[in-house]
């Protein structure tokens, strides 16, 4: 029965990074390389002039918390709480992932090209921007927090990681670094390689591993995935009252499309952590289960 588990546990750990790919590599092909993904972009972009004096402070100050010393740090608290535990293939796993989540963005931002339709002459000069990679860091180390918190606190780890990764995304939205499909990208990207490194834990998993099916957050995960996909769905009712309008130029554009845009991609990039956050939690005690004795 364990065998079979695991092997379950398996199968849906490849659909979950595969689909994650997948989405990525729709998001980018969308987003980047169509007329219209590219305008709802610089409208979302473009509205984030709306009450941006009143966020200025504590945007800024999310952002300017992450750099490559606080990533360092946030990766040895994480890979220490692993150890204390006495989880060894947790702690390499858990940096694994946050080193190859973040790599892998620097790389295809760098790769990947954005043609330039004439939407955003602004900021064509720019190129590619997908994915975010301050946006990575935020939801790499929460989902790896995620693994590495003991089971009675991966709740309240589960709801703050994603709280922060989707602050995160929705500030590089605010100060204008970054297009909303560049958080989603992150996520995407983050989601496919827990999805990885939870496939290693399976396989690094001890014979005395005991799964519990009370360790499974049922109503934790349920409660971030119901809010997450509400989000996206608000999002997408949103993205779709603006295709109606994408013969306008974006600097024609009144308020109430601008805002829509901005808020509606906020919305989307909220969502999207918080299913991802709900997937890992609902899958952790499988990865990380208890032991006997």
């Amino acid at each position: 029965m364990r065998e079979t588990a695991r092997g379950w546990t398996a199968v849906w750990l490849v659909v979950l990074a595969l689909a994650q790919t997948a989405a990525f590599l729709v998001l980018w092909r969308l987003a980047v390389h169509t007329r219209l993904g590219q305008w709802l972009d610089t409208v979302a972009l473009t509205g984030n002039q709306i009450g941006q004096d009143r966020v200025d402070g504590p945007v800024d100050t999310i952002l300017n918390a992450m750099s490559a010393v606080s990533l360092l740090a946030a990766t040895a608290v994480i890979g220490f709480i692993a150890l204390i535990r006495g989880r060894k293939a947790l702690a390499v796993t858990a940096t694994l992932l946050i080193a190859g989540a973040n790599v892998s963005t620097q790389a295809l931002k760098y790769f990947l090209a954005r043609p330039d339709f004439g939407i955003d002459p602004e900021r064509a000069a720019a190129g590619n921007s997908l994915p975010s990679g301050h946006t990575t860091v935020a939801a790499s180390v929460a989902v790896a927090l995620i693994l590495v918190l003991p089971r009675q606190l991966r709740v309240a780890g589960a709801f703050i990681g994603a709280g922060y990764a989707a602050a995160a995304g929705v500030a590089t939205l605010s100060a204008g670094w970054h297009r909303p499909s560049d958080a989603v990208a992150a996520y995407l990207l983050v989601g496919a390689w827990a999805a990885v490194a939870g496939l290693v834990l399976l396989v690094f998993q001890r014979e005395r591993a005991v799964v519990e099916p009370g360790d499974a957050h049922r109503l934790a995960a349920a409660v971030l995935g119901v809010g997450g996909a509400l989000a996206l769905l608000v999002s997408a009712l949103a993205l779709s009252w603006l295709v109606d309008r994408s013969t306008i130029a974006v600097g024609e554009l009144g308020r109430r499309p601008l805002f829509v845009g901005y808020a509606g991609s906020a919305a989307g990039i909220v969502g999207t952590i918080a299913v991802l956050a709900a997937l890992v939690l609902a899958t952790v005690h499988r990865l990380v289960p208890r032991w006997k004795g």
